[in-house]
């Protein structure tokens, strides 16, 4: 039996630090064996190697190595530091994402999945973050967000006190209590009817009917007057339910603010929550829903049509009348948007509600 060869003396050059000043000076470092030596000007110290930490490398900065005393070398010898991490099995794992740092293609891969991880962030999971905070927000910042938006869509003159009838409201409100009490989630729901084209309003609302995440559901007098009927309304009011019990005005606000707000969410940061909700009617009115929301909510009105009415026609033809802006359009008014334009859209296109609806309602038959 033979005894293996003894490694060859590798010798480094570079310089030296003593650890008690900021002074370098020239040195030599040669390791054979189990012995490293630190040849300065004037002396030489010896090590075991067992007792030299090697730091890892970090590129473009000299290569390490500390001394149990405090002194340290460093050197430019990069090639000849990792000839000795080799021999001693030191910074296996570091060296290993070094030398995939190295290679371009490597480093390209690794690019391309950060730029896929953000992407995929951006697209999926900040909306999976906003529906879950969304679901988690306590019902008191539910409450504030509805009355800030409130407070602040009549105080800037958005919304007016309605000009409709007395009487007609109290049918109004009647019918509403049906519908959230076939929706159902303990909601204090309440119907706000206003005049959403005041003289001196900034921005025209018009015919229009938006929920707030607490049950609040605002109908504008315009609306009511392009409806005609009132199961056209009714199955407005129940779209705007599923908005609520599905909790997606405030998910697309946490989604379109930000990060910010989900903290508000998740401590129930009321102050917070009374500052942000002057962004809620920008979120709800220019923004809208997205697809999987305007899909889920008229999910609920076409249930509620189905068993009230036996047909989800009178929310496609108001539908229809809203896109067109036009009193004597029905659901045949609306032309189908091509494949390519629906893709684009992050937002569904009314034709493709309407042919949702007509679908509920085969399905219901």
């Amino acid at each position: 039996m033979t005894s293996p060869e003894p490694s060859p003396t590798l010798s480094l050059s570079g310089v030296a630090f003593d650890g008690r000043s900021s002074r370098d000076r020239a040195a030599t470092l040669d390791v054979s064996g189990d012995v490293a030596v630190l040849r300065v000007e004037g002396g030489e110290s010896r090590w075991p190697l067992a007792g030299v930490r090697i730091e890892p490398p970090v590129p473009g900065v000299r290569r390490v190595l500390k001394f149990p005393d405090g002194s340290r070398f460093e050197t430019g010898d990069d090639a000849g530091v990792t000839r000795l991490e080799a021999r001693t099995g030191r910074n296996r794992a570091l060296g290993g994402v070094r030398r995939l740092e190295a290679r371009w293609w490597t480093a390209l891969g690794a690019l391309a999945l950060t730029l896929a991880f953000a992407w995929a962030f951006v697209v999926f999971g900040i909306p999976a973050l906003a529906r879950t905070a969304a679901t988690a927000t306590p019902r008191p910042v539910l409450a504030t967000f509805d009355r800030e938006t409130i407070q602040f869509l009549e105080g800037q003159g958005y919304l007016a006190p309605s000009r409709l009838s007395a009487a007609r409201q109290r049918q109004l409100q009647a019918e509403f209590r049906r519908v959230t009490a076939w929706a159902g989630g303990s909601y204090p729901y309440r119907l706000l009817l206003r005049d959403g084209e005041p003289g001196d309003a900034p921005f025209q609302i018009g015919a229009n009917a938006f929920a707030l995440p607490n049950g609040t559901v605002v109908m504008t007098d315009q609306l009511v007057a392009l409806s005609r009927s009132d199961r056209e309304l009714l199955g407005v009011l129940a779209h705007e339910t599923g908005h609520v019990t599905g909790r997606h005005g405030l998910a697309g606000v946490y989604q379109g603010l930000g990060l910010t707000l989900l903290s508000v969410a998740v401590t129930g940061d009321l102050i917070s929550a009374g500052t942000f909700a002057a962004a809620v009617p920008a979120a709800l009115l220019r923004n809208g829903y997205s697809r999987a929301a305007e899909t889920q909510a008229d999910e609920t009105a076409g249930r509620y049509l189905m068993r009230a009415y036996g047909t989800t026609k009178p929310l496609r033809d108001i539908l229809a009348r809203l896109e067109e802006d036009d009193r004597e359009a029905d659901e045949n008014s609306v032309h189908e948007s091509s494949r390519t334009e629906d893709l684009l859209q992050t937002h569904p296109g009314t034709a493709g509600r309407i042919r949702h609806l007509r679908e509920i309602e085969a399905r219901g038959r």
